[in-house]
């Protein structure tokens, strides 16, 4: 099992863009995604949430999503998102580097996604819903941006277990 430290709000790394994975980067590409799912399994299991971890999560500064939703993993190298829907959605997004803290954000209801795959497959997907709002929380990770950052304003945070059940709508990535 190769569980990471995953970095915690306050981090300068985590505010640093990453770098692009290169084809020549495969050979190290099973490495990382076990480290990436072992880390969100472990995450998963102690705190009942989370589907998504980019590498800078655990300090890789490269451009990797591993999404594990419903025991379907995804890996998403260099992930762009392209055609953002005209619709946005207000959320209380969290995150593993602030496990505690839910943070007010507005996202798409829908985007595409173009990236490559474990075997540099050129691919796309549309997402919609909370797919969709879970894959713009990853490739900000990547671009080095926080939900913090995103806030819709000074009072769009609270924590976790202050605000109604029923108001949650999260992205847990």
């Amino acid at each position: 099992m190769a569980v990471k430290d995953v970095l915690l709000l306050g981090r300068a790394e985590l505010y640093e863009p990453s770098r692009a994975f290169g084809r020549e980067d495969l050979a190290n590409l099973p490495e990382l995604v076990e480290d990436l799912h072992d880390t969100l399994m472990e995450f998963r299991a102690r705190r009942g949430a989370g589907r998504a971890i980019a590498a800078p999560q655990i300090g890789v500064r490269r451009r990797v999503i591993y999404m594990n939703v419903d025991g379907a993993p995804t890996v998403f190298l260099n992930p762009e998102l392209r055609a953002l829907g005209p619709e946005t959605v207000e959320v209380w997004d969290d995150c593993l580097c602030f496990p505690d803290l839910l943070v007010r954000v507005a996202r798409y209801a829908s985007c595409r996604v173009s990236y490559h795959d474990e075997d540099w497959r050129a691919c796309e997907r549309t997402l919609s819903g909370d797919l969709s709002e879970l894959m713009q929380h990853e490739v900000d990770h990547l671009d080095g941006i926080l939900a913090v950052s995103r806030a819709l304003d000074g009072r769009s945070f609270a924590l976790r277990g202050q605000v109604t059940p029923g108001l949650i709508r999260a992205a847990s990535g």
